[in-house]
């Protein structure tokens, strides 16, 4: 006579079967693994706000591992975990204000009609960053320039390509601008781009460097002069009726 049921080897009817015990466990598993990649990902957000806070009181070649670790409180090794190395770091600093700067700059403005409303809005916004910044060690992209303008390697790309890009979107910008018959067919785009970026650099070394009154007044004030010379005869008839409307 069998005594199968007596078996020590045989689960009791309310035990589940080991297979589905094993199967269960790997959506746990995997809920905790989330919940760790979560964390990692809050832990190198936390590290990157503050790297970019140092970065506009040092530089960026003020940033590395163990001055983030010491001023997060964290471990070298915590830190290394998320970067691997100084080099990263700094690179990743570098592409998470690009982040910053083209959520706050470069998208709100597309937003605006195409040609000068999307132009004058660009602009705008960056003067607005940069006013904002200049308390906060100023923009990363002028800094970071003069900190590594002869000397190459990664970094030094890592940030160039990053100022290309912003410079192609405004490069856009001003071609749609002749596009929509608002600036003059004979304008030279790289030209006016030239021109603008002068003003974001003068606007950044007289109020941040010399502390200048008015700085920024006059960034806007240069902006439109700089819009008037290239501006179709059409736009310049608007603004001059606009002008005569507003002193009447």
């Amino acid at each position: 006579m069998s005594h199968l049921s007596d078996s020590p080897n045989r689960a009791p009817a309310d035990e589940p079967p080991r297979g589905r015990a094993r199967a269960e466990s790997v959506p746990r598993q995997a809920e905790r693994c989330e919940r760790g990649l979560h964390k990692g990902q809050q832990t190198r957000a936390a590290i990157l706000e503050a790297a970019l806070s140092l970065a506009g009181q040092m530089g960026i070649e003020g940033l590395s591992i163990g001055v983030l670790a010491e001023v997060t409180g964290m471990s070298k090794s915590g830190v290394f975990a998320h970067f691997g190395s100084r080099e990263e770091l700094q690179i990743s600093v570098i592409r998470e204000y690009h982040a910053r700067f083209d959520e706050e700059v470069f998208r709100p403005a597309l937003r605006e009609p195409r040609g000068l409303p999307r132009l004058r809005a660009l602009f705008e916004r960056w003067v607005s960053r940069v006013a904002a910044e200049l308390d906060a060690g100023g923009c990363i992209y002028i800094s970071g320039a003069v900190e590594f303008d002869d000397r190459p390697g990664p970094v030094r790309d890592a940030l160039a390509e990053m100022v290309l890009t912003w410079h192609a979107a405004l490069n856009r910008a001003i071609r749609l601008s002749i596009d929509c018959g608002h600036l003059l067919p004979s304008t030279d785009p790289m030209q006016m781009l030239f021109e603008i970026h002068g003003l974001i650099l003068a606007l950044h070394h007289d109020a941040r460097f010399l502390r200048t009154p008015g700085a920024v007044e006059r960034a806007r004030a240069a902006f439109e002069r700089v819009v008037a010379f290239h501006a179709s005869e059409a736009v310049q008839e608007a603004v001059a009726q606009a002008t005569a409307v507003s002193r009447a």
